[in-house]
């Protein structure tokens, strides 16, 4: 997916979690070569030039694109799959493979682990006994910087969308361009990381007018960032700010 992914197992399976972590890495593998956009002969790009049709294409396919549809209608139309007449629903399918590669782990037991794709994170359990797992949001505008932590427990993704990494790579679904606003960074918290990953895509490609969307959006939490330096949280974002450690 023309990114970095890396497993963190801990727990009392993880000296047993080579196989579990072989799946999932599979399973990321055969995901790309179903959805990449780069890939002329993956079965999106075909699809995307007519050269098949969704009932000739392996079905999970077809499950993204219903995502991607029920994430549109969600979003106001801020998410899109579809620009410039092409098909792209990358918005949302790297969070969802990541957040199936963990549940993979998690079916075969590892009950404890962080699966990172790209920056966008899925958590489960907790980093060691009575220790939430802490993840930190990194400051678009001064790289090498963490604005802020955040920690929690049990299923927790975090998702960010912005300009740091690649530069603008996130088009306004309404011009085709891409947006023209001051945000530059939007990190959404939520349970799953198919559902993270699809609103930060949204909630940047909104700009500001997607603040009041995102309050309203259940279980789910936000913190921006907007080339000024200045920063925006949701209301119940800061239940999740990481504590000092003890001990």
């Amino acid at each position: 997916m023309g990114t970095v992914f890396s497993f963190d197992i801990r727990g009392p399976r993880a000296r047993d979690a080579w196989g579990a972590v072989e799946d999932a890495v599979r399973w990321l593998h055969r995901v790309d070569g179903l959805f990449s956009t780069y890939r002329p002969d993956s079965q999106l790009s075909r699809l995307s030039r007519g050269e098949l049709s969704t009932a000739e294409c392996d079905p999970l396919l077809t499950e993204v694109l219903l995502l991607c549809d029920g994430a549109e209608q969600l979003s106001d139309g801020w998410f899109s799959a579809y620009h410039s007449g092409l098909l792209d629903p990358t918005g949302l399918v790297k969070g969802w493979a990541v957040e199936r590669a963990s549940q993979l782990l998690f079916d075969a037991g590892v009950t404890d682990s962080c699966v990172n794709g790209g920056g966008d994170i899925q958590l489960r359990g907790n980093a060691a006994p009575g220790r939430p797992w802490r993840t930190g949001i990194s400051d678009p505008l001064r790289p090498g910087r963490v604005l802020t932590v955040v920690e929690g427990e049990g299923e927790l993704a975090v998702a960010t969308s912005g300009t740091a990494e690649r530069g603008c790579h996130v088009i306004d679904p309404d011009t085709g361009r891409p947006p023209r606003h001051p945000l530059v960074a939007v990190t959404v918290l939520a349970a799953g990381l198919t559902a993270a990953d699809a609103w930060a895509t949204a909630a940047f490609a909104g700009g500001r007018a997607a603040r009041e969307w995102l309050e309203g959006l259940a279980d789910v939490e936000a913190f921006a960032v907007e080339a000024d330096g200045s920063t925006w949280r949701t209301s119940g974002f800061d239940r999740y700010l990481a504590g000092p450690r003890g001990g």
